[in-house]
């Protein structure tokens, strides 16, 4: 039987930097918290005045304004700031045009989504498509004789190609259409050409370029295929990817420099992205997973202490208000020793980011269709059963990353598990507080987007092997003890209460759940939960919006029911699950996808009859709430349209089950009638 997942929604490897989801929508809540509304409009009047110097000026004052400031970065937008700055990149002063799209590029990265949208629909690709033959042009002088280059061939070299190069690497994930407009640009020999030349160049475009590279190769046939076509691309990839930290330009001295590192994690993010490389050839013979990105990756993620780089974060900010409040003074365009070393320790835990994202992708394996999960019911056809839980697993946990052809080796896996179990542990930034914003935004950002990408890769670990099973790990009942309780620690710290501006504490439940029933499939039986952590479970499960987080919850309550030596826990479970089910009278008050998952979970918890536990399904008489629930089950299932999407599986998963039910009632019968 083949395997079915769901399309995956694009991936935002440029998620909002500075966010304003903690403010009310309109510009009336900027307003009220922006300390800058005086200063806006003789900005945008002056860039469209007749003056050079003032139109510069303003560019200038645009990047400043939004620094960490998401209120006047919306009022910016209310004034339209985003179309007056592409109409400066047309302008006849090449100062102003480069200070544009510098502002340009920090609204991108800033502003996420919204402000990349708005760039798109007001046709900001038709002028930076001219820039690129005019800055490949530049390069090729630069590379070729550097003293007889233009005066401003390094700044157009630097500067300007990483503000272009960022800027269209962050277009590129605004929709698909955005997409397929950049694709037709042809874009890869122009950023290979960075790449190939990164010993005589600054690193920062060609940092710029890799991350282009990277998004734009991610699910992307168009890129990848044009990248794979080539055997120097690969070659080059290659070379940066398994080569030592080599500086840049010769000119850095410092070859722990972590940008160079975050270079090599980008090649090794591409590889992955384009593999499985085109043979016959000597890439070909390279197991990127095995040779490259594990032995790179994981002292990445296990050397940073993100409990150490919040404290210096804090200290820094603290100095800086300090500073701010004692000189009364407008903010000046250089860039304090603070602002700075703020900039480093962002770039850092970016780094670290990036490559949990990468390690997402290798973690994560679909089920084999020829191994179920254990723990089948006996009355159950083994072909159902497998079909059964490669459909859930399948479709609504495995976090996908567009590489679901590699099979994971699981005594590979849990290694990185103490390192993701420190990285999902929340600092005192890592979420900003109730309806405000963080002190520092981008480092706030940066962590939170670490804690979630920790939590998938977690997620894939535990499902692939609840799939594929390790009998030293599942013996291993003490390790899986220890990892429920940190999982449990973080979601601790995460809290519940969630509101505007906390989109990524609710991220981290969504997935630490899904984490908590891959914990539980994999010790099954051997692992126990408090009364505290099954009730936070069935409450969760209840305020879910979405049926996917409900699915989870009830797949892990089901596990934990398993626990042979906790009748009271497995009777608090049986009796939540069974509120689910429908009666003769009422409609279940669960959707059809919780309503069967629940369903399946009351039949696996009482396949086994001589299990202490059992003595909650006769005492509680649920045989015959099962068997009032039958109709009902079956029309639920009958309403299932098989024409949307995934409606077709969902139909067989469910009359699957539903003859199960009907199934195990005529087991549970004839036990009665043997006794």
């Amino acid at each position: 039987m083949g395997k079915s997942q769901k399309k995956k929604s694009m991936r935002r490897h440029n998620p909002m930097r500075v966010p304003d989801s903690h403010l009310p929508k309109g510009l009336a809540s900027a307003s009220s918290t922006s300390t800058k509304n005086e200063a806006i409009l003789p900005i945008i009047q002056k860039m469209e005045g007749p003056d050079a110097s003032d139109r510069k000026w303003a560019c200038v004052a645009v990047s400043n304004l939004i620094q960490n400031d998401s209120s006047t970065r919306r009022l910016l937008q209310g004034k339209n700031v985003v179309g007056a700055l592409i109409t400066r990149l047309t302008d006849s002063e090449d100062e102003v045009v480069l200070e544009a799209m510098g502002a340009l590029r920090n609204l991108c990265i800033d502003g996420g989504y919204d402000i990349c949208a708005e760039m798109y629909n007001k046709n900001i690709l038709t002028v930076l498509k001219t820039f690129i033959p005019k800055i490949s042009n530049i390069l090729s002088q630069y590379l070729e004789a550097p003293k007889t280059a233009p005066a401003n061939a390094q700044r157009l070299v630097y500067d300007f190609a990483d503000n272009v190069i960022t800027t269209l690497w962050c277009l590129s994930e605004t929709s698909n259409k955005a997409l397929n407009a950049i694709n037709s640009i042809n874009l890869i020999p122009f950023l290979m050409s960075f790449l190939a030349s990164r010993n005589k160049l600054s690193i920062a475009p060609v940092l710029a370029a890799a991350q282009c590279l990277y998004v734009l190769t991610d699910d992307n046939d168009s890129a990848s295929v044009s990248l794979k076509s080539n055997a120097e691309y690969i070659s080059c990839l290659l070379s940066i990817a398994q080569s030592p930290n080599q500086p840049a330009n010769g000119k850095s001295k410092d070859i722990n420099d972590h940008r160079l590192i975050t270079l090599r994690v980008l090649s090794s993010g591409i590889l992955r992205n384009i593999s499985p490389l085109p043979q016959p050839s000597a890439a070909s013979i390279v197991d990127i997973d095995k040779d490259i990105t594990l032995p790179l990756l994981q002292p990445v993620i296990s050397s940073v202490k993100l409990p150490e780089i919040a404290s210096r974060a804090q200290q820094l900010v603290d100095g800086l208000i300090e500073k701010m409040s004692l000189k009364n003074t407008p903010k000046s365009d250089h860039k304090s020793s603070s602002e700075v070393e703020l900039e480093q320790l962002e770039a850092n835990l970016r780094t670290v980011q990036l490559a949990l994202e990468i390690l997402t992708g290798v973690c994560a394996t679909l089920p084999d269709p020829s191994a179920g999960i254990e723990g089948e019911t006996e009355i159950e056809d083994e072909d159902e059963d497998m079909a059964d839980d490669d459909e859930v697993i399948d479709e609504t946990n495995i976090e996908d990353s567009g590489h679901n052809n590699y099979s994971a080796n699981p005594t590979v896996l849990p290694s990185l598990v103490p390192s993701l179990l420190s990285l999902i542990q929340p600092t005192s930034l890592s979420f900003p507080p109730l309806a405000t914003s963080s002190i520092h935004p981008p480092t706030t950002t940066a962590l939170s987007a670490i804690h979630i990408s920790a939590m998938e890769c977690l997620n894939n670990i535990f499902l692939s092997l609840a799939t594929s099973p390790s009998p030293t790990v599942s013996a291993d009942a003490e390790g899986g003890r220890k990892v429920w309780n940190e999982v449990w620690a973080s979601l601790g710290v995460v809290g519940t209460e969630l509101g505007l501006g906390q989109e990524r504490r609710k991220e981290m439940w969504e997935i630490g759940v899904g984490v908590l029933w891959g914990l539980a499939l994999v010790w099954k039986g051997t692992l126990s939960a408090t009364e505290e952590q099954i009730q936070v479970l069935i409450r969760y499960c209840d305020g879910a919006s979405d049926e996917i987080t409900k699915v989870k919850c009830i797949g892990a309550l089901e596990c934990l029911a398993q626990y042979p030596h906790s009748i009271t826990s497995n009777q608090v479970i049986a009796n939540y699950l069974l509120t689910l089910l429908p009666t003769p009278s009422s409609p279940s008050p669960a959707d059809v996808e919780s309503l069967i998952q629940a369903v399946s979970a009351l039949i696996d918890i009482y396949s086994d009859e001589t299990l202490p536990y059992d003595i909650n399904f006769r005492q509680g008489d649920m045989l015959q709430t099962l068997v009032a629930s039958v109709e009902n089950v079956r029309k639920a299932v009958k309403r299932i349209d098989r024409k949307k999407p995934g409606g077709k599986d969902l139909r067989r998963r469910g009359e699957e089950i539903r003859d199960n039910l009907v199934a195990f009632i005529q087991y549970r019968r004839n036990l009665g009638l043997q006794n």
